[in-house]
C-alpha cells in the first residue's frame, strides 16, 4: 500500500530511467492478484505453477519474488547452466521467442531432480500454436493460477507507484479517478498513459494536473 506524505511532494523531477523495484514489499496484493500471490509466494508443495495474465499486470515482479524465495534461475538461453545445477527455475513470458524443445527439456529435468518451476504467460495456452504436442501436454499438467483485470483500488495503488517510481508528484487525489473514468481498465493501457503523462511533463516542465491529463487523453 502507498502513501502520501510531505515528503513526496517535495521531491523535484528527474529526467533519467530508473529500475523498476521487484521486491515483495513493493507488490501491491489486492482482489484481481491475491489468489495468484498466494499460489506463488504461500504456497511451498506445489513444483509446477503456470502463472498466466495480461501484460504489465506483475507476471515478471511476482517471479521475482518467487526466484528470492525459492532460490531460482531465471532461462534466458542458459539451458546448460539450468542443465548442470538443481535448482529451481523461472520462464518468464513463456511465448516470446520461444524454444520448445529447450522448454521441454528444462521441465523434465525439473521433474527429474524435484525442482520447483514457474512459467509466465500472457496468453492462455490454447491460444499458442504449438510445434512439439509433448511440451503443451507437459504444460498441462501444471497448476494454473491468472492474474485478472484491476479493480479500482489496485489501479490506483498501481498508478502510484508509476508516479513514485517516476518521481512525479501527485498533489491532487481526484487526478486517480479522472483518469479511472477515462481510461480502458488494463494495466497496459494504465501504463502508456503514465509513460505519455512523464514525457510530457518532463517538455513542458510543469507539474501534474487534470489539465496537463485532459491533453492526453
Amino acid at each position: 500500500m502507498y502513501y502520501f506524505c510531505d515528503e513526496l511532494m517535495e521531491q523535484s523531477f528527474f529526467n533519467y530511467q530508473l529500475k523498476p523495484n521487484f521486491s515483495e514489499n513493493d507488490f501491491f496484493v489486492g482482489n484481481s492478484n491475491i489468489e495468484a500471490y498466494n499460489l506463488l509466494i504461500k504456497t511451498k508443495k506445489i513444483n509446477n505453477l503456470l502463472l498466466i495474465g495480461p501484460p504489465k499486470s506483475g507476471k515478471t515482479h511476482l517471479s521475482f519474488i518467487w526466484q528470492k524465495k525459492f532460490n531460482g534461475i531465471i532461462y534466458n538461453k542458459n539451458i546448460d547452466q539450468i542443465l548442470e545445477n538443481k535448482a529451481n527455475v523461472i520462464i518468464d513470458n513463456i511465448f516470446n521467442n520461444i524454444n520448445e524443445e529447450e522448454i521441454f527439456h528444462i521441465i523434465n529435468h525439473c521433474s527429474s531432480v524435484k525442482c520447483k518451476i514457474l512459467v509466465t504467460s500472457s496468453i492462455k495456452l490454447n491460444e499458442h500454436i504449438f510445434q512439439l504436442k509433448d511440451l503443451s501436454s507437459r504444460l498441462k499438467t501444471f497448476i494454473s493460477v491468472n492474474i485478472d483485470l484491476p479493480d479500482d483500488e489496485l489501479l490506483v495503488n498501481l498508478m502510484t507507484k508509476l508516479f513514485h517510481d517516476k518521481q512525479i508528484i501527485v498533489k491532487n487525489p481526484e487526478i486517480f479517478h479522472y483518469i479511472i473514468k477515462r481510461v480502458h481498465r488494463s494495466y497496459e493501457k494504465i501504463f502508456d498513459l503514465i509513460d505519455k503523462i512523464d514525457n510530457l511533463l518532463m517538455k513542458k516542465n510543469k507539474q501534474l494536473t487534470i489539465p496537463i491529463i485532459k491533453e492526453l487523453i
